[in-house]
């Protein structure tokens, strides 16, 4: 066994609430201490070092993501204005390609285009490649094409801190501009007069809270704050609305929302307040123009209605109109408009489906029922997920969307929204072959203590399974399993295709997604059960799912993993706490492990953003105790309740040096404080040092990240070794 790095235990008093807690570990969070980038890189080396002898597996594992993806490949066009745009990718290139092509405007089929060759009239609109040459890392977090088509707003990240620098790329052959805006946020509208655009900015925070304008040719220095949000707990976002009427300013907080909007038309006009924020009442907009061209507000909201609702008014009128009102259980997650029909995004048992309404027209384009005029765009497998894909045209009859299944590679059809027919413009191609009746999926329902039942979606190979006698396929014997969690932000974990996950699947091992409280698979509802002060229901609605697992004879506690990341990473270490002897090994990515001394530290990215999620340890005893009982580093232990040593699942870790939402120290901090509890504890970590949450850029240097976390998982379940 090699001998894994140590670090100087430097005790760092916190204390809150009459409670002292000593951190040994606090100065690891010094980003810029050498000392600190000399652990991380022995931590680094130690994990490599000790991985050696899965090398050959990871790279057999390597080969077949590879193998099994196209590598030169062009997504389905879509059509805006004058223009059909697509992203190319080619073999040995780690980026996409942009590119687009003439159209002619009444055409809503797609061109033909053949991967290995260029069409009459293409134009690259941007090559990441190219922009990638002499980096290590890149992230594209803004490309838009300017309405005239003339321009690129292109905002460029090196380094995986999400701060982006936007510079102005011209399409048309015309004089260049030496725009160049730093510290740029995500989101991002261009006016209609293609000479102003509006972009965010964050503080030091990380917190987006301004929204700029700035006019094309003109020196940043120049640009014109427009709004500014002080209270901390609110962000900005930015965007245009479809039919290209309205700037839209969305301002929000976990719970509460507020929208401010100005014409498209008239950019250096002010915003107007569509209506003021409430504690606790959340709103997303959609503006829809009429046959007539009226303007209209369409909205989902929360208010008197769990699950939200969806109304709607004239833009002169003040009063709105229900026209879906609340159903319990069927959340509304948005609204799409466009010029003859509506797309409605819902959850319906468990799954995330598109409801397409239309045909909008008369003097009443509400006037009936929306529900009965309306029809469902289904899936032929369950478990499924289908959501939206990429709807950039108002000026359409299409709806195109996404179908795929954990047994379907996804599947991007246009849907007819007068008819319902659905036209399949492309599927995705698994290289090798692909046989998805080889596989089965399905959908278990475990109890939890509280006698909710959890959704737990599966996929495995049909040899290993069998039909019982209730009609329920189950595994056939317990063998190799991976259960994945999240279970936070109403985030959902839908079921859907991955050929990266083959490589498990053909070895025998079945892959489950714990739909747990804290994310929102269910609901409204399903989310609130598993936040603040009932954060602890997410903990132990997955041990549950594991031990229920266990107990049908699916696995056994020596065959299997588990994997989260982020805020799944907290619950992979919360389950680690919990119920250490049901886990063989895990996996943490990014994972927010220190969680209460992350959320008593205001100074750091979006801690004050994150407290309607967590809870305010820092003012509130309770919160502070409800944190302290779950959060990871703060509860290991060298010994269980009998007083015998307690030895943890094997852990591999992985955290990111730029990473602005999760330190790099939570992870670097949770490993060695396991080691010390037990140097028997097999604990690796691995830093990204130039990347950030998302981990590596390039694709090639993902799937092999991505065949090491598979390589450490099949050794570990498929092994003997006890």
């Amino acid at each position: 066994m090699l001998t894994p790095p140590t670090a100087p235990k430097r005790p760092h008093s916190i204390i809150r609430h009459n409670d002292e807690r000593i951190d040994p570990y606090y100065w690891l969070m010094q980003r810029d201490d050498p000392e600190v980038i000399a652990h991380l890189r022995a931590e680094n080396a130690y994990q490599q070092e000790s991985f050696e002898p899965l090398k050959a597996l990871e790279n057999e594992l390597y080969d077949e993501i590879k193998n099994r993806i196209e590598e030169t490949d062009i997504s389905v066009p879509v059509r805006r204005g004058k223009w059909w745009f697509f992203e190319r990718t080619r073999e040995g290139l780690d980026y996409p390609i942009s590119c687009r092509v003439p159209s002619n405007a009444n055409d809503e089929t797609p061109p033909t285009i053949d991967p290995l060759s260029t069409l009459e009239g293409e134009q690259v609109v941007f090559d990441e490649n190219l922009e990638a040459e002499g980096h290590d890392f890149l992230s594209i977090g803004v490309l838009s094409v300017s309405p005239d088509d003339q321009w690129v707003a292109v905002g460029t990240d090196f380094e995986g801190n999400e701060r982006h620098t936007v510079t102005i790329r011209a399409l048309a052959g015309q004089v260049a501009v030496p725009d160049e805006l730093s510290d740029v946020y995500y989101g991002f509208a261009w006016a209609n007069d293609s000479r102003h655009f509006f972009y965010t900015r964050v503080d030091e925070a990380m917190r987006p809270w301004q929204l700029w304008r700035h006019e094309l040719g003109t020196a940043g220095e120049h640009d014109v704050l427009v709004y500014q949000e002080d209270d901390e707990q609110f962000t900005v976002s930015v965007g245009k609305s479809r039919d290209d009427a309205k700037v839209v300013l969305l301002i929000g907080s976990s719970t509460t929302t507020e929208v401010r909007f100005l014409s498209a038309d008239e950019p250096t006009s002010s915003l107007t307040l569509l209506e003021p924020r409430r504690q606790g009442i959340e709103y997303g907009v959609e503006h829809f123009r009429d046959s007539k061209q009226r303007g209209w507000w369409l909205k989902i909201t929360n208010e008197d209605a769990t699950d939200f609702r969806l109304l709607a008014r004239l833009e002169e009128s003040s009063e709105w109109r229900e026209l879906i009102g609340h159903r319990p259980g069927h959340r509304l997650d948005g609204v799409d408009a466009f010029k003859d029909f509506l797309a409605i995004s819902e959850r319906r048992d468990g799954c995330a489906t598109v409801r397409v309404v239309g045909v909008l027209d008369g003097d009443d384009p509400f006037g009936a029922d929306l529900l009965d005029r309306s029809r469902m765009i289904d899936a032929d497998t369950s478990p499924s997920t289908v959501s939206l894909s990429a709807n950039v045209s108002y000026e359409t009859s299409l709806l195109r969307v996404d179908i795929t299944s954990l047994v379907t590679p996804h599947l991007i059809a246009d849907v007819v929204a007068a008819t319902g027919e659905t036209i399949v413009r492309k599927q995705q191609q698994i290289r090798g072959g692909y046989d998805a009746s080889k596989y089965v999926t399905g959908r278990l329902w475990v109890e939890a203590s509280d006698g909710v039942q959890i959704p737990v979606s599966y996929v495995a190979r049909r040899d290993l399974m069998v039909e019982s006698g209730d009609g329920v396929t189950r595994a056939a014997a317990p063998g190799p399993l991976m259960l994945y969690g999240y279970g936070s932000y109403e985030i959902s974990i839908d079921p859907a295709f991955s050929s990266l996950r083959l490589s498990l699947l053909d070895r025998g091992i079945i892959f489950a997604i714990a739909h747990v409280r804290g994310g929102g698979e269910m609901g409204r509802s399903w989310y609130e059960m598993g936040k603040l002060a009932q954060k602890p229901t997410t903990f132990s609605d997955f041990c549950t799912v594991a031990r229920q697992l266990i107990d049908d004879q699916w696995t056994t506690p020596a065959t299997l993993a588990i994997r989260g990341g982020s805020a799944g990473g907290l619950l992979m270490g919360a389950a680690m706490n919990l119920a250490p002897e049901l886990f063989r090994c895990v996996v943490a990515e990014v994972p927010f492990v220190d969680a209460l001394t992350t959320m008593l530290d205001a100074s750091l990215p979006l801690t004050v953003g994150e407290w309607e999620e967590w809870g305010n340890p820092d003012e509130s005893a309770t919160a502070y105790r409800t944190m302290k009982a779950y959060s990871p580093y703060d509860n290991v232990r060298a010994t269980n309740d009998d007083g015998s040593p307690r030895i943890y699942p094997h852990l591999f870790a992985a955290g990111g040096l730029n990473d602005s939402r999760v330190g790099f120290w939570e992870p670097a901090k949770w490993v060695l404080r396991l080691r010390d509890a037990n140097s028997s504890n097999r604990a690796y970590l691995k830093t990204e040092m130039g990347a950030g949450h998302g981990g590596p850029s390039g694709r090639y240097e993902a799937w092999r990240d991505e065949a090491q976390v598979l390589a450490f998982i099949v050794n570990e379940i498929t092994s003997s070794e006890e």
